[in-house]
Parts: structure tokens; C-alpha cells; sequence
């Protein structure tokens, strides 16, 4: 081989081997995570992708360990296999993913090809460049068409991957063909497989962003089709109240007494009422179930890549960059499932409560519909004004804020609509008492903020109705019958109520009711997280079916420093459990999965409990929100984390859960603490 004079001084040798160790490892972490995207999916193409890259790993592997390989040895035979196999199985995998119809007995055919010319051209000819010429130049033209391929489709899916996946293909192709060129210089071998290194990575991560665009375009089609029956039922809905009219007509021509005709009013209300709640429950089935898969499928996506961020600080720039944009989609759309269920679910214990002040409430919502209640008014010739009033010595709203001011930022928009001619809307905000009080006792019990309007006003038939999920006086103007539903939501989350109070070109009144509560102490929370000092290690066991979340939470754990043991059941998790404590080292946390075959989670948590009350348990579900309004309540579990896990909030509540359950046993066992002091 020969050298290229200077070349060494721009990529020195030592550097381009680190790059390439980093760029090795990244590799086979996306041979697993692209192993585990097809084990959820299903997908065909996700079969043959997740063996083109395996094959491309175990030649990078190869081609790094043993550098100086001579091309006429079996090793090399084997190499040189790898890297056609691996190119051929990326061509048939795109090629699936856009539908083409290709024989899979032409792609049989061409690997035979590959692999026999490969053994036999050591025959034919010693020079390595004439053996590995015919091979790399097929494989490029293939990729270069599939980069092609790639390119035409644009037209038909919109997506940012398809173009990325042109550029990689193309460049990638150009690489396989001017590879047995590079190899007659030894200087380019090793910057050789850092640019196929590195381009392998762009190619990885935009096929893990298609996955993630066509998943948003499925959603998407689903909402659609949602929409699309909800405007049927309407339709229906129509044609129902049609046919009603005139049964009405019919009972007044027969003039049938008057509480018949009552009856048969309430009898359609209470109609309406079940078919409204069998929606609900139907939809809140439906997304409990969509929520624990997708949730499932995002936790080592968004962990693995949070975890490589963390750990892997000789990334270059663009590798980085992917993976945070591969975070960041992850969390949106572990934040879309969320939102699905906040039409029927409770508020979780560990939704984020805090004090707000109501007059800094009020200055947000005015700012932030602005826009509407002075632009597009003042755009249609009217004038409305919008006033806030607080009492004095308001006490400050323990509550999710962002829930609050979403929930007022509803009801203000809904009294801009009520206001066509212009008028004025007031916020306001006072405490009252409304328990029986004794005669020292005046304290207030409660805070009261309405939202009022001089507006068109509802009849009693909407008042009544006014609150139901769907039912919407705009539908013409796109309503979709869900923000006082949300707002109710809201309020039952938050232990209070909302009653509405209307009269017909008099305006309205939306009156929120929130019970006077206090945070927890901050004494006690600082003596809880004193229990475990930061550089304390803990003994973790940690019990789940999935490998590959075993893996995660290990992965986890111990880059905090803690010990860590994994068992892949309920009866495994026992097994160590039990043998720990009887040696002396028991375990201070245990994080269980829910749903596991053979003992579940709730069983193991259960048993757990009875040999050691005194050892934090975790359950770790896909269902997450769910269980509440299932009737599924968790007792046993001292915390129930939603999938996907958040590697900083994971780590967090381990150590707080292990330091509440020593506080505990301190209190209970005086001697202990002494011993422990001394």
C-alpha cells in the first residue's frame, strides 16, 4: 500500500482509532435499538434493516480489531460478505418501505452472486483490488438507486427522513464504489471507516426519525377518522332530533296529557346522557390502551438516547445533535399521550402543585388572550375591555398552574364569543368561608374565581348541557365541544367544582370553587431528603420481563454509583430478594413492573411488603395515569412511575423513596437512629 504524504498530519492515526471505537459502539447500540423497534412494530422492512445492520456492524468490528487483514484469508472472505450482505439487505429494506414490488428471489440471486464471486476471486485473480472491485461497485449502484428511490417518493410522503435518506443512500453508494481505491493507500483506510462510520449513523438516525414521522402521520389519520365519526354521529344526531319533532307533533295532536310529554323529555336526556358516557368510556379505553404501547415502545428510545448523551462526551457535533433531536421527538410524543387521557382521569399524586398568587393568574390569561379579545375585535368593529379584581388577603391557589391557566384561558375565550357587539369581562377573585364555622373560627374555607360577561347569554336548555364533552353551540365555527369539558376536567382534579349561571341576553358567570389547601411541610420534606446523602450508594433489585428495560435500569442506576440486580420475573425477584435478606445485605429499593407473566407486580409488591415493611417499592408501568380511574389502585407501591422513565426524575425518586422508608424506620425504632448517630 502506499501513503499519501501529509495526510497523517490532518487525521493522525490515534485520533481517527478513538473516533472509530466511539463511532463502533454507537453502532451496536443502534443494532439494539433498531432490534428492539422491530420486536414492537412488526414491521417487515424493520427485519431486514435491523440484519443490515448487524451485518455492517460485525464488519466494522472486523475491519477495526484486525486492520492490517490480508483480503485472501477466510477472515476477510467473511468480512467482505458482511459489508455486501449488509448493503443488500439496506437496499431490500428501503425498497419494502416504498412498496416496491421486487421478487425476493432476485435479491436471493444477487446475494448468492456476491457471496460466491467473493470465495471464488481469490481464484480468479491475487490483486485484492480486482476482488473487491465487482462487489463494491454493484453494492454502490444498488444504494445509489435506493438514495434515487428515495428521492421520487418525495412527492407522495412529505417527510424530513426521506430526504435525509437520499443524501445518505447517495453518499453512501459513492463510498462502497470508491472504496477498493482507498484501499491502496493505507493512510485513507482508517479515515475510510470513520466517514462510512459516521454516514452509517446518519443513515440510522433518519430512518429512526421516518419511523417516528409516519407514526406522527398515523396519529394524525386517526384523529381524522375520529373527526370524521364524530361528524356522522352528528349527522345522525340530526336526523334523530328530525324524527322527534315530529313524534312531538304526533303526541300534541293526540293531546296527550302534559307529564307524559315530561317524561318522554327526560327519558331523551337520559339517553343522550348514556350515549355520551359509553363514548367516553370507549375513548378512554382506547387511549389507555394506545398509551401503554407507545409508552412501552419509548421508554429505551428516549432513556438509551438521554443515557448516550450523558456518557458518550467524545460524540462529534452532528451525532449529538441527532440523538437530542431524537430525545426531543421522544418527549413530544410521550407529552401527545399524556394529553389523551385528560378528559377522564384524576389528578396523580405527583402532578406538580404549587402556590400561585390569583392576581398573577389573571395578568398571564389577560395577556395571553389578547389577541382575541382587542385585535380580532377591534377587527370586527367591536370593543371589548376585560377587568381583573382581587380581593385583599386572597390567599395564594395550591395547583397545577399550567391546568388553571389553561382552564381560565377557556373560559375567557368563551365569553369573547358571547360578546359579538362588544362588552366587558371581569376576573375575580375572593375567599369565603362555606363550611359551618364555630364563633373564633372565620377562617376561609375556600376561593371563588368567576369569570363574567355581559354577553348573549344561554337558556336554560344550554346551561344544562353546557358542560358535556361534544356539546357545542360553535359548531359551525369549528367548536369541537371540549374546553368547559377540560375545565371540568380541571376542577375535579383539582377537588373543587365549577357552576355556571346564565340568562339569555344577560350574560354569563363561570364560577370556579377550589378548597383552601396547604403544600406539605417543608420541615418534613427536608428531613426525608436528608435521610440519604447524595454520595450514598444503595442496594436496588430491579424486577421487569422486558430485557431490554432490565438492561436500562441498570444502565441507570449504577452510572449513579448504586448496586444493582436484575431479575426477568416476579418469582426470580423473590428468589433474590429473600436470599439478600437472609445474608445479611437486604435490598433498600425495589422497582417492579406491573404486568408480568406469572406474578405480577402487584403480587411481588405484596410479598415484598410482608417480609420487609421497610423497603421502598417503585412500580413502573405503561398504564402510568391510568390505573386510578380503571379501579387498579397500587397500594403496595410507595410510587408508580409512568413509562417512559425520565432518567433524572427515576434517579430522584429511588433515592427519595429509600430515604422516606429509613426516616420511617427511624422513628419507629428510637435505638436504631442512636446507633446510627453514634
Amino acid at each position: 500500500m502506499n501513503g499519501l504524504r501529509g495526510f497523517d498530519i490532518i487525521f493522525p492515526r490515534e485520533y481517527l482509532r478513538a473516533a472509530l471505537l466511539v463511532s463502533l459502539l454507537s453502532v451496536w447500540v443502534l443494532v439494539g435499538l433498531f432490534y428492539y423497534l422491530n420486536r414492537y412494530t412488526k414491521r417487515y422492512y424493520f427485519t431486514v434493516w435491523t440484519a443490515a445492520w448487524l451485518f455492517y456492524a460485525l464488519w466494522l468490528t472486523i475491519g477495526i480489531t484486525v486492520p492490517a487483514l490480508p483480503s485472501d484469508s477466510v477472515v476477510g472472505v467473511l468480512r467482505g460478505w458482511c459489508m455486501s450482505l449488509s448493503a443488500v439487505f439496506l437496499l431490500w429494506g428501503s425498497l419494502t418501505f416504498l412498496e416496491f414490488q421486487t421478487p425476493q428471489t432476485l435479491f436471493a440471486w444477487f446475494i448468492a452472486f456476491l457471496l460466491i464471486w467473493g470465495y471464488v476471486g481469490r481464484a480468479v485473480t491475487p490483486d485484492p483490488f480486482y476482488i473487491q472491485f465487482p462487489t463494491f461497485m454493484l453494492t454502490g449502484i444498488c444504494s445509489m438507486f435506493a438514495g434515487v428511490s428515495f428521492y421520487r417518493i418525495r412527492k407522495k410522503r412529505q417527510f424530513v427522513a426521506v430526504g435525509m435518506l437520499f443524501l445518505g443512500f447517495f453518499l453512501w453508494g459513492l463510498y462502497l464504489i470508491t472504496y477498493p481505491f482507498s484501499q491502496r493507500y493505507d493512510t485513507l483506510i482508517n479515515a475510510g471507516f470513520l466517514f462510512s462510520a459516521v454516514l452509517q449513523l446518519f443513515i440510522a438516525v433518519s430512518m429512526i426519525v421516518l419511523v417516528l414521522e409516519e407514526a406522527r402521520l398515523i396519529n394524525e389519520a386517526v384523529m381524522t377518522e375520529i373527526e370524521a365519526i364524530n361528524t356522522e354521529k352528528r349527522e345522525l344526531q340530526v336526523k334523530v332530533l328530525t324524527a322527534e319533532e315530529k313524534c312531538r307533533s304526533l303526541f300534541h295532536k293526540a293531546s296527550l296529557r302534559e307529564d307524559l310529554q315530561s317524561a318522554y323529555d327526560e327519558l331523551r336526556r337520559t339517553q343522550q346522557s348514556v350515549v355520551q358516557q359509553e363514548r367516553l368510556l370507549a375513548l378512554g379505553q382506547m387511549a389507555s390502551g394506545m398509551a401503554h404501547d407507545i409508552n412501552n415502545a419509548l421508554s429505551p428510545i428516549l432513556a438509551f438516547a438521554d443515557m448516550v448523551l450523558k456518557r458518550e462526551s467524545k460524540l462529534d457535533e452532528q451525532s449529538r445533535k441527532n440523538l437530542e433531536h431524537i430525545r426531543t421527538a421522544a418527549e413530544d410524543i410521550s407529552q401527545i399521550v399524556s394529553r389523551m387521557g385528560v378528559f377522564f382521569r384524576r389528578r396523580e399524586q405527583n402532578d406538580q402543585l404549587t402556590l400561585v398568587p390569583p392576581k398573577r393568574l389573571f395578568e398571564q390569561v389577560v395577556e395571553l388572550t389578547s389577541p382575541c379579545w382587542r385585535d380580532m375585535a377591534q377587527s370586527r368593529g367591536a370593543s371589548v375591555r376585560v377587568e381583573t379584581q382581587c380581593e385583599d388577603g386572597v390567599p395564594d391557589l395550591y395547583c397545577n398552574e399550567s391546568e388553571v391557566r389553561e382552564a381560565l384561558t377557556n373560559l375567557v375565550l368563551n365569553a369573547v364569543d358571547a360578546l359579538p357587539q362588544g362588552g366587558q369581562i371581569l376576573l375575580c377573585a375572593r375567599a369565603v368561608r362555606l363550611q359551618p364555622s364555630s364563633e373564633n373560627d372565620e377562617k376561609p374555607t375556600h376561593i371563588i374565581i368567576e369569570v363574567k360577561d355581559n354577553g348573549v347569554g344561554m337558556d336554560e336548555t344550554v346551561r344544562q348541557r353546557c358542560l358535556e364533552p361534544f356539546f357545542s353551540t360553535k359548531q359551525l365555527r369549528g367548536g369541537s365541544g371540549l374546553g368547559l369539558a377540560m375545565v371540568y376536567g380541571t376542577m375535579e382534579r383539582h377537588e373543587g367544582r365549577i357552576e355556571m349561571e346564565s340568562e339569555l341576553h344577560k350574560g354569563t358567570t363561570a364560577r370556579l370553587v377550589f378548597p383552601l389547601r396547604q403544600p406539605p411541610s417543608p420541615k418534613d420534606a427536608a428531613a426525608t431528603d436528608g435521610s440519604v446523602g447524595p454520595g450514598r450508594s444503595l442496594r436496588i433489585l430491579c424486577i421487569d420481563d422486558e430485557p431490554l428495560l432490565r438492561e436500562l435500569l441498570k444502565d441507570v442506576l449504577e452510572f449513579q454509583h448504586h448496586q444493582v440486580e436484575t431479575a426477568e420475573g416476579g418469582e426470580e425477584g423473590l428468589k433474590l430478594f429473600e436470599q439478600a435478606r437472609l445474608g445479611g445485605k437486604p435490598f433498600d429499593a425495589v422497582i417492579t413492573d406491573l404486568g408480568m407473566p406469572g406474578l405480577n407486580g402487584r403480587q411481588v409488591a405484596e410479598k415484598i411488603r410482608e417480609q420487609a415493611p421497610w423497603t421502598g417499592i417503585i412500580m413502573l408501568t405503561g398504564w402510568g395515569m391510568m390505573l386510578e380511574e380503571r379501579g387498579e389502585k397500587a397500594v403496595e407501591a410507595d410510587v408508580v412511575l409512568s413509562k417512559p422513565p425520565r432518567v433524572d426524575e427515576l434517579v430522584k425518586v429511588v433515592t427519595k423513596v429509600a430515604a422516606n422508608k429509613a426516616a420511617e424506620m427511624d422513628a419507629r425504632n428510637p435505638a436504631r437512629l442512636a446507633v446510627g448517630k453514634a
